[in-house]
């Protein structure tokens, strides 16, 4: 059965879009046509604009308690939604179950909790000599989220957006309505006033365009392509808007002559394949001293057919399909021509299913001149490259445009000098977890701006200062 997708949610209310084409989305396990969404049309992306410009004097001036209690009750609300957001997650993206529970919708839960609690711990006001210094909300925000994480992306962009007074209008994936339409829900339970938060749905280059040119919007926040993060930059740099980009990433993991290389090579395939390998900070490029290599490769042989490839709704599966069949044909077409530049395979997972758009997770030794050393492929694909001496490995882990996440093992002195070299917006030294608090984003072509804790609440406020006289007439 095919479900249809044809509502905006504009200025508080359900309403149809003006567009009148459609949008195929196919089941990723098995290739079968399950939903259609209406795209979106400019004069929808206008509407919601035009809503969040009307309606930012007032949410911009509510006390932030009353700020914080709407979000709080929109977290609620999409927490009566867990099962459900699970589901459709695994069902839309391909998202194995038991990821899709703990990454994809839980961490994202406790998310806004973090962000409440920091905008209640914010200096928003300051003095500065004779100057009183004042964060205030830029206004009307474009958020422009992807399919990899539907919820978690959306998240880290509307609740720091919202709870610093700004006002919004979304622009989720295309490939993930189901999703889409259950955050939707529970944005409208939450009782936000009317146009404080809108969501359009549509294409990047009807949709996207439009709210990344309004001239009633002030600001955007984009996650997605580096191709797709230059197009958007270039549009709201006509009228000069503020833009926030987290983009791609193809980023190394540096295994020290000192690391622990069962343990490097375990985490290093977990961090490649998972969400399938659909991780823009996913650890895609594995360095490994030229001495040890061999080593690395018989793990790597262990280690590889351990994934069991599978439905994403099966409790047994490790490693999911791809999105879609165009994300399943860039992979393989991206391999092909790895393989014509010389990679050479070093091990493979299991056996995938012969319908649907899964992809063989696989390792690969490879130069650093392969397609295959310097892509961001977004599939469950490991490239292994070699170096002489530290200066080389820093040299190979900064050989590409991207510097958005890295890794690096061994003994904790030596790591983390490592670490320091290497020109990434956050690095793990020996398998760190991960810190939901901490700044997340991108050097290079990997993005402008940071999400997460303070410094993702700090990217929607900008400052203001006032100049007073001092006592006295000084």
């Amino acid at each position: 059965m095919t479900h249809l997708y044809d509502r905006q949610y504009i200025d508080g209310a359900w309403c149809a879009t003006q567009g009148r084409d459609f949008i195929k989305v196919a089941d990723p396990n098995t290739g079968t046509i399950v939903a259609e969404v209406t795209t979106g049309h400019e004069e929808d992306a206008r509407r919601a604009a035009q809503a969040a410009s009307a309606a930012f004097p007032d949410w911009s001036t509510t006390a932030l308690d009353e700020r914080v209690q709407i979000v709080r009750q929109w977290a609620a609300a999409l927490t009566k939604r867990k099962q459900a957001l699970v589901h459709a997650i695994a069902s839309e993206v391909g998202t194995p179950l038991k990821i899709s529970q703990v990454v994809q919708v839980e961490s994202p839960l406790r998310n806004v909790e973090n962000f409440i609690t920091t905008v209640q711990e914010l200096s928003w006001e300051s003095t500065l000599g004779n100057s009183h210094i004042a964060r205030e909300p830029f206004g009307v925000v474009a958020c422009i989220t992807p399919w990899n994480f539907p919820l978690h992306q959306i998240v880290l962009k509307l609740a720091p957006a919202l709870l610093t007074g700004n006002t919004v209008v979304l622009k989720p994936s295309e490939l993930t309505p189901q999703t889409v339409q259950l955050i939707c829900e529970a944005l409208n339970e939450a009782g936000f006033p009317d146009g404080v938060v809108n969501v359009v749905n549509g294409i990047g280059h009807i949709v996207g365009t439009e709210i990344a040119s309004h001239p009633m919007v002030d600001m955007v926040s984009f996650t997605g392509s580096t191709q797709a993060g230059k197009a958007v930059t270039a549009l709201a740099a006509q009228s000069v808007k503020k833009v926030a980009t987290e983009l791609g990433g193809k980023s190394p993991s540096v295994v020290l002559a000192s690391a622990d290389l069962a343990r490097s090579v375990k985490s290093t395939v977990a961090s490649c394949t998972l969400n399938n390998g659909q991780t823009c900070s996913a650890l895609t490029r594995l360095l490994v001293p030229v001495e040890l290599v061999e080593q690395v490769h018989a793990l790597l042989r262990q280690e590889m057919p351990m994934l069991n490839v599978g439905c994403s709704l099966d409790e047994t599966s490790r490693v999911g399909p791809l999105i879609s069949q165009h994300q399943q044909d860039n992979v393989r077409g991206l391999l092909d021509q790895g393989e014509e530049q010389g990679a050479t395979l070093i091990a493979e997972g299991g056996t995938v299913p012969d319908h649907g758009f899964f992809v063989r997770p696989c390792a690969y030794a490879v130069t650093e001149d392969n397609t295959l050393a310097f892509n961001e492929i977004f599939g469950p694909v490991l490239s292994v490259l070699t170096y002489q001496d530290v200066d080389e490995a820093v040299r190979l882990a900064n050989a590409t445009t991207y510097g958005l996440a890295a890794a690096v093992w061994g003994e904790e002195s030596e790591a983390i000098a490592v670490a320091h070299r290497i020109r990434a917006g956050q690095v793990d030294v020996n398998g760190a977890r991960f810190n939901a608090l901490a700044p997340f984003g991108g050097y290079k072509q990997s993005g402008v701006g940071r999400e997460g804790g303070a410094f993702g609440v700090e990217e929607f406020l900008q400052v203001k200062s006032i100049q007073v006289n001092l006592a006295n007439g000084g």
